[in-house]
């Protein structure tokens, strides 16, 4: 039994298969045989692709395997691929959301009335919106929308390291500890370690957050100016990231950031992970980084300039340029064609 003795079996679907969530699949695909509370087919939503004249779907259900996004690793039998999202969320009592950031809406309005009465989600999406009200939150669009109760989860997660069973960790954010405490039996191994933590604002934003910071990192690698240097952006990215939550947000909590969600996922977001990577490329080879999300990311999308895309918008409204100078120059650098070699400079100005 669980939530109250309300459901017999929790059944749950997967909403995105990109590289993320296909290795969010095989963690939940055999957790659920594991759990008596968990029914034990998973259903996962796949944006249908033709690969080599074959649907991909066709692909994931018969070989098991996402051979677009996460090639060379099985996934469980009992995770179904399905092209048609109603049907992938039919009497799902779990939704794990795990698309990228700008195909949030669309997702929603395909759901709106169709989700189970009980039904709760939990997001694994690094990203924000902006809107006329300031920064929003993926999992305040996700409960307006809906109408469910939404956590969060976020950390130090490279998808492929994960999949390859290398020891990570991870935080969930809830509202209500049984629901995070749910969440944490559908997704914690003895490899993956969950913590969760009442903050569901909290791990979020600091998921979307770093993708800027990382940036800022693949930059001054770009520029072969050294670990000095990344250290001083990892540092000052983290405190504009403190400042920021705790300046538009309420009852965002310190332990938040010593976290998984907050300084490991900063640390190993910029010395891994496709932001790092893209502003690199983009210091050394001169290309935009529209160009390089499409060269480099093999349908992937890039976070971190979005988000600072969004953040900055924010900041510029508000007239805080001064208190976040680190966003400020990263967003001038992928946006106004600021020279990546003056980073420093506008930080320190």
């Amino acid at each position: 039994m669980a939530r109250g003795n309300t459901i017999q079996k929790e059944k749950v679907a997967i909403i995105g298969s990109g590289n993320w969530g296909t290795a969010a699949a095989r963690i939940i695909g055999e957790n659920v045989t594991r759990h008596p509370d968990f029914h034990p087919e998973v259903k996962m939503w796949v944006f249908e692709e033709i690969i080599e004249n074959r649907a991909l779907t066709e692909i994931i259900n018969e070989q098991h395997e996402n051979i677009k996004y996460l090639p060379g690793f099985k996934i469980p039998e009992n995770v179904i691929a399905d092209p048609d999202m109603l049907n992938t969320i039919r009497d799902a009592t779990i939704l794990v959301f795990v698309v990228p950031h700008q195909f949030l809406y669309k997702v929603c309005d395909q759901l709106k009335g169709n989700i189970h009465p009980k039904a709760i989600g939990i997001s694994l999406i690094k990203g924000c919106d902006t809107g006329e009200t300031g920064i929003r939150p993926i999992s305040t669009i996700l409960e307006e929308a809906l109408k469910i109760h939404i956590c969060t989860l976020s950390g130090a997660n490279i998808a492929n390291e994960i999949a390859e069973g290398k020891f990570s960790e991870t935080t969930i954010g809830y509202k209500i500890r049984e629901e995070g405490e749910l969440f944490k039996r559908l997704f914690e191994t003895s490899y993956y370690q969950v913590g969760i933590i009442d903050d569901v604002i909290g791990v979020e934003m600091c998921g979307a957050l770093k993708n800027v910071v990382a940036l800022g990192a693949g930059i001054v690698d770009g520029l072969k100016m050294g670990d000095n240097s990344k250290a001083a952006i990892i540092r000052i990215g983290l405190s504009e990231m403190k400042k920021f939550l705790k300046m538009f947000y309420k009852n965002i909590k310190d332990e938040t950031f010593f976290e998984s969600c907050g300084v490991a996922d900063v640390i190993t977001s910029c010395y891994g992970g496709r932001n790092r990577r893209v502003a690199e490329a983009h210091v050394t080879t001169g290309k935009s980084f529209e160009q390089l999300e499409k060269e480099l990311l093999g349908g992937q999308k890039l976070q971190g300039t979005l988000t600072a895309k969004e953040v900055c918008t924010m900041i510029s409204i508000k007239g805080l340029e001064n208190e976040f100078k680190l966003f400020v120059a990263i967003y001038r650098i992928a946006f106004e064609g600021l020279e990546p070699k003056k980073i420093f400079d506008v930080i320190v100005d």
